[in-house]
């Protein structure tokens, strides 16, 4: 089930994650490039898939309590039935946070997962529910801290804030060598927002609310096989995919304290994009292997908007190669290249608007689907005693990116773009009990067209880095070290304003004894003052006589220390 939501109020492309339950995760994949052909919209950079356990060893009760009043349970367990398995997870999450302003979260998670067999089919079946409401504290503006009118962790609005829900069903069906899946989802969010403030209107404010309210439904059909040409070992994929958004309310409402008093969108879209692909993978010789793959989607979608000039309908289909190869230099190395088209869908109310809904001035239309291609090169070295490691040249090309607007609390479609740099990832297993990992990326990217010294993409960090510790030990003791580096990063195009670099580090221990096991973790050990997300654009305060350029930004959160006690039977 995609998690990605097109043509959503808040963003295109936004995705929500609190749907998940980190205790029942058993996998998490990850590709990188539009290099696969099974992979399609939102996949240019790369995709990532998670996998829920099928059933648990053992059941278990899992209490942490933690700074800002949190306080988190999760149940989890799993049992035989006649004709499979049952597996049920349930979580609730409380926490005021570290800000100035309490957070109030609370969160509502539940799965049940059934692995077996339904009319002698092999099956599974998942049922999600998720519920949450909230209250934020968003960025801030730099002056308004060092004026002493608010600390870092202060805030402007107290209005902020939001309430979601999902509620999923999805299948899989093994039908002989074809895998069939299928979903449906029901989805909810409204989220206020007020980046400028008093900018546009002094009298009430710029306050917004986003809403969004959908069905979501779609499925895959996949076969993987083996077979001959011209005398070659060769292995085959084969699918199809189809995905249908009914979204019923997609709405944009100016507010005042969370109360409505004007609409400036009200809209409805219905999205309907299908897919197919065929990849194939030869054994040239026992050294080479290639592959070819080759994709194609289409989206058909229609509009129906509060002013009836940006209702519309509209179609597109977009083709997409893909090749790869692999070359064996010795056991334990491998030199590997690829290449790929692929794409990113936009909102595809741009593609039909003709006037502004606020500025009532008119749009140019937007591409449906945006066109991206990605190569790389790189080494590949195993040598099968718990080392590898990876080095990779890439580059990523888009006739269009969809860039976060800070000022308006939504994305939108860019000039044209390149990035391109290398990447080193390793992995060793000193011994038994003790591993390290480690990665890096250096990365360049630029506007095309644009003049040089004008075409820095912005928010886009340089450098980053990424290492662990993870330690096992014989007496129930584990342990684990990470931390992580964040480049600068330019926040406008001429690089006059830059984001400064960050680094986090968080730690955390375990002791496991009988069926019990208690731990501690401790997230931004060192209590770095560094920000998480930073704009630049133009704000007003209430009091200010006029708007003022600044960087806005979002803490890290300070220090936390969670404590965590888990019972399992």
């Amino acid at each position: 089930m995609p998690v990605n939501f097109r043509t959503h109020a808040h963003a295109q492309g936004y995705m929500d994650l609190n749907f998940i339950i980190p205790e029942i995760i058993e996998r998490v994949d990850f590709k990188k490039g539009p290099y696969f052909a099974n992979t399609g919209d939102f996949s240019l950079a790369g995709t990532s898939s998670m996998k829920t356990y099928d059933t648990l060893e053992r059941g278990f009760v899992e209490v942490t309590v933690g700074s800002g009043d949190e306080i988190r349970v999760v149940v989890a367990n799993s049992f035989s039935t006649e004709q499979g398995s049952l597996l049920y997870a349930l979580e609730h999450q409380q926490t005021n946070g570290m800000f100035g302003l309490d957070q109030d979260v609370r969160k509502y998670n539940g799965l049940l997962k059934y692995t077996g067999e339904i009319g002698g089919i092999p099956s599974q079946l998942t049922l999600t529910a998720y519920d949450s409401e909230w209250i934020s504290t968003n960025q801030v503006p730099q002056r308004a801290v060092a004026s002493g009118q608010i600390d870092r962790f202060g805030f402007i609005d107290p209005d902020l804030g939001g309430q979601s829900h999902r509620y999923s069903l999805s299948g899989r069906f093994e039908l002989g060598e074809w895998d069939l899946t299928a979903y449906a989802s029901a989805y909810y969010m409204s989220l206020i927002n007020n980046p400028t403030y008093v900018l546009n209107d002094p009298i009430n404010g710029d306050e917004f609310e986003q809403e969004d309210e959908r069905l979501l439904f779609g499925g895959s059909l996949l076969r993987k096989g083996a077979f001959d040409f011209l005398g070659l070992q060769a292995a085959s994929l084969v699918g199809a995919e189809v995905r249908y958004d009914d979204v019923q309310e997609l709405n944009l409402f100016n507010t005042r304290s969370r109360v409505r008093y004007d609409s400036v969108r009200e809209d409805d879209a219905q999205e309907l994009s299908l897919s197919a692909y065929a990849e194939s993978e030869f054994m040239v010789s026992e050294k080479l292997r290639l592959t070819t793959g080759l994709r194609v989607d289409y989206i058909r979608f229609d509009v129906e908007a509060l002013r009836p000039q940006n209702s519309g309908s509209d179609n597109d289909a977009l083709l997409q190669p893909k090749f790869g190869l692999a070359y064996r230099l010795a056991d334990s190395l491998e030199f590997y290249a690829n290449y790929g088209h692929g794409f990113h869908s936009n909102d595809v109310r741009a593609a039909v608007n003709r006037i502004d809904p606020i500025t009532g001035e008119d749009t140019e239309a937007q591409d449906i689907l945006v066109e991206g291609r990605g190569g790389e090169i790189g080494f590949r070295y195993d040598n099968l005693r718990g080392f590898n490691v990876t080095l990779t040249a890439f580059e990523l090309a888009t006739d269009s990116e969809l860039v976060f607007v800070g000022d308006a609390g939504t994305t939108e479609p860019s000039d044209p773009t390149r990035r391109s740099g290398v990447e080193l990832n390793a992995f060793y297993s000193i011994n038994d009990r003790l591993v390290i990992d480690f990665s890096a990326a250096r990365a360049s990217g630029h506007f095309r067209g644009l003049p040089d010294g004008e075409n820095s993409i912005t928010d886009a960090h340089e450098n980053v880095a990424a290492a662990g510790l993870s330690y096992v030990g014989t007496q129930g003791i584990t342990a684990s070290l990470r931390v992580r580096y964040f480049g600068d990063a330019a926040l406008t195009e001429d690089e006059s304003v830059m984001k400064e670099d960050s680094t986090l580090v968080n730690a955390g221990v375990s002791y496991a004894f009988g069926a019990w096991e208690m731990g501690i973790d401790a997230l931004n050990l060192f209590d770095a003052e560094d920000d998480d997300i930073a704009y630049f654009f133009e704000s007003r305060l209430p009091g200010e006589l006029e708007a003022v350029e600044d960087i806005h930004f979002h803490p890290s959160n300070p220090r936390i220390i969670r404590a965590m006690l888990r019972y399992s039977f």
